[in-house]
């Protein structure tokens, strides 16, 4: 039998009745925390409520899984993991794994970081978008800087989980973590990120010196957060319910504002550059066909193409928009060409 039991967010304290009925059952009992620590009080009144075997289990070990399931085909273990034990892919995958050996499972849920977190700071919960992580190697933040850019676009929220290093006691800082995405703003430059965008930095969620700190990126970078662990949260589109609980449940250094208003899709950024480019190069070549009736259809449809695009872009027709002003664009090369002139870049 392999059981997965939750732990909860705020330590021993927060186990579920049923979930210490299994530990002290257990023969074996596998405390991972590698998701999250666990504090020293709480793991000696964990360690005292098992009956059994403890066993303090690494990344690698849970990971690999191989002796968590051998041992589990005999015996009742128990993997024991800091939130909802499901939140971890890795814990989903081990599960499977024993019911592919024949192994009985049983799971025991508990509170997790996530959905407390979001509840603590006053947001609505379906409005949160694609989780990232940000990892202190800084050359790994463009697929978080496109998942909040996707998200913001969407109007939702990013919860992005910070790194954490359990064999080096080791937390990203909240202010690393945003110099970081400012840092990749200016390599993607697609206005996601600014020192004014609107920050939610919630700290311990679950224990009893939580905070939940928010404003501007700008004075955000001038706090001491304090002790870990931390969750960066972008807000998308704050409804005024979520803007008047963030006011009541933390400390806001800034009134909160939609960071979803100043962000634009790609094919509206697109758009906002080429339209008048192409327009711009069409006028300019338009002098150079003056009574040469066999191309102004040419010239007529390289027109059309431009009002169409910002038609179809205007009705939300995005891919097809762009298309147009492709087509446009392609004409109007073809007469510049035609006269020995470079095409407009």
């Amino acid at each position: 039998m392999l059981s997965f039991v939750g732990l909860g967010i705020s330590g021993f304290e927060s186990i579920p009745i049923e979930g210490l009925d299994a530990i002290s059952k257990a023969d074996i009992v596998y405390l991972e925390q590698f998701t999250s620590p666990i504090g020293k009080s709480d793991l000696e009144k964990i360690q005292n409520a098992i009956k059994g075997e403890f066993r303090p289990a690494k990344r690698w070990l849970v990971e690999d899984g191989n002796e968590i399931l051998e041992m589990a085909k005999e015996k009742n273990v128990v993997l024991l993991s800091y939130g909802d034990p499901y939140i971890a892919t890795t814990h989903i995958e081990l599960r499977a794994r024993a019911i592919e050996n024949k192994t009985q499972t049983h799971s025991i849920h508990a509170s997790s970081s996530l959905t407390s977190m979001i509840g603590e700071c006053g947001l609505h919960f379906y409005k949160v978008g694609r989780i990232a992580t940000i990892m202190s190697e800084m050359k790994s933040l463009t697929t978080p800087y496109y998942v909040i850019y996707k998200n913001l676009i969407e109007g939702n929220h990013t919860v992005l989980l910070l790194e954490y290093n359990q064999d080096k006691d080791f937390f990203l800082d909240p202010k690393d973590a945003l110099k970081g995405l400012l840092e990749t703003e200016q390599g993607q430059r697609r206005k996601v990120i600014t020192e004014s965008s609107y920050v939610i930095v919630a700290s311990r969620i679950g224990f009893k010196d939580q905070t939940i700190i928010s404003g501007k990126i700008s004075n955000l970078s001038k706090k001491d957060f304090g002790k870990p662990p931390h969750t960066v949260i972008i807000p998308g589109k704050l409804h005024f319910t979520e803007s008047d609980a963030l006011r009541l449940f933390g400390k806001c250094m800034d009134e909160p504002f939609d960071n979803s208003e100043n962000t634009q899709k790609i094919s509206i950024q697109m758009m906002k550059k080429y339209v008048p480019m192409v327009r711009e190069a069409l006028e300019e070549i338009e002098p150079y066909y003056k009574d040469q009736k066999e191309f102004e259809v040419i010239l007529e449809n390289a027109e059309l193409y431009i009002k169409d695009a910002e038609k179809f872009l205007e009705d939300g027709q995005d891919e097809v928009a762009i298309l147009s002003i492709g087509y446009a664009d392609g004409l109007v090369d073809a007469l510049r060409l035609a006269k020995g002139l470079e095409p407009k870049m």
